[in-house]
C-alpha cells in the first residue's frame, strides 16, 4: 500500500503535477481524435509539419510577451491556423500537390522561426522548451487556454464528423451530394492546426506529431471503424500520457519523451500481439497453413 501511495499519490500532493495531470489528458483526448484522421487520411507527414510551422509565432509572441506561456500558445494558434489555410489554399482546386505545398511552408515557416530565435540570443535557451515541450511549467491560465481550444476542436469535430468523414472516405459521394469538399478540407486542416498547439504544450514542437499518430496507429490494429478508432485513440493517448508523467517524475527524465516512448512501446506491443491483426497472429497463421 505505502509502495502504492509512493508511486501513484505522492506526485499528485504537488499543485503543478496536478495541473501538468489535467493538461496531459486533455490533449490526450484531443490528439487522439484527431489522429484518427491523420492516419487514415495519410496527412502523417502534414501533421509533423504543421507541428513546424508553428515555430515563428511562438518565437515572436515568446519575444514581445517577455515569456509569457500563454502569449506563446496563442502565437502558435495564430501561426498554425494561418499555415493550415495557406496550405489549403495552395492546394485548392489540385494546383499544387499537396505534399510539395506542405515542403513549401513547412521549410519556409521552420527557418523563418529559426532565424528569429538565432536574433535573439539571451533567450535562446529559453526557447529551447517549445521544442521538447514544458507540461509541468503550465498554470490555471494555459490550462484554461487548452481546454478551451481543444473544446472547439472536439465541438466542431462532432458537428462536422459525417461531412468529414465522407470527404475523407468518399469524396465522389461526397461531391455528389454537393459538400463544399475544399473548405471542409480546409477547416480540418484548421482543426489539426489547434491540436497541434496544444499538443506542443506538453511535448513540444520536435514530438508532437507522435501524440497523433502513435495511439491512432495503435488503435488501428483493433478497429477499423472511425469512430471506434477515435475513442480507442483517445484512451491509448491519455493511458500513455498519464503513465509517462509517472515515469518522468520518478525517473528524473523529459515529461515528453517519456509520454512519446511510452506510446511508442505501446505501438510495438499491438504491432506484436493486436488479436487478428498483430505479427505474432500473423506467424500462427501462416504456421497453421503450413502444418
Amino acid at each position: 500500500m505505502d509502495l502504492i501511495q509512493h508511486i501513484l499519490l505522492d506526485p499528485l500532493q504537488f499543485s503543478f503535477m496536478q495541473r501538468a495531470m489535467l493538461a496531459v489528458i486533455l490533449i490526450g483526448v484531443v490528439s487522439g481524435v484527431m489522429g484518427a484522421f491523420v492516419v487514415t487520411r495519410g496527412m502523417s507527414f502534414l501533421g509533423d509539419a504543421l507541428a513546424h510551422t508553428v515555430l515563428p509565432g511562438v518565437a515572436v509572441a515568446f519575444l514581445s510577451s517577455g515569456g509569457s506561456s500563454s502569449a506563446v500558445l496563442i502565437g502558435g494558434l495564430i501561426a498554425g491556423v494561418l499555415s493550415a489555410v495557406g496550405i489549403g489554399l495552395l492546394t485548392r482546386g489540385q494546383r499544387l500537390a499537396e505534399d510539395t505545398a506542405i515542403g513549401v511552408i513547412f521549410a519556409g515557416a521552420f527557418a523563418l522561426g529559426i532565424g528569429i530565435i538565432s536574433q535573439a540570443q539571451n533567450y535562446a535557451a529559453d526557447l529551447t522548451h517549445i521544442l521538447i515541450g514544458e507540461i509541468l511549467a503550465v498554470n490555471d491560465e494555459n490550462l484554461l487556454l487548452i481546454a478551451g481550444i481543444g473544446g472547439v476542436v472536439l465541438i466542431f469535430t462532432l458537428l462536422l464528423y459525417k461531412e468529414l468523414l465522407l470527404i475523407s472516405f468518399d469524396p465522389v459521394l461526397a461531391q455528389t451530394l454537393r459538400l463544399p469538399g475544399e473548405t471542409l478540407r480546409i477547416a480540418l486542416l484548421v482543426l489539426l492546426a489547434l491540436t497541434i498547439v496544444i499538443g506542443v504544450q506538453a511535448v513540444g514542437i520536435v514530438l508532437v506529431a507522435a501524440m497523433l499518430v502513435t495511439p491512432a496507429a495503435t488503435a488501428r490494429f483493433f478497429t477499423r471503424r472511425l469512430h471506434h478508432m477515435m475513442a480507442v485513440s483517445a484512451a491509448i493517448a491519455v493511458f500513455s500520457s498519464i503513465t509517462g508523467m509517472y515515469i518522468a517524475w520518478h525517473g528524473r527524465i523529459a515529461a515528453s519523451a517519456a509520454i512519446v516512448l511510452t506510446m511508442t512501446v505501446l505501438f510495438l506491443l499491438a504491432y506484436a500481439f493486436a488479436p487478428g491483426q498483430g505479427y505474432v497472429w500473423a506467424l500462427l497463421g501462416r504456421s497453421a497453413r503450413t502444418a
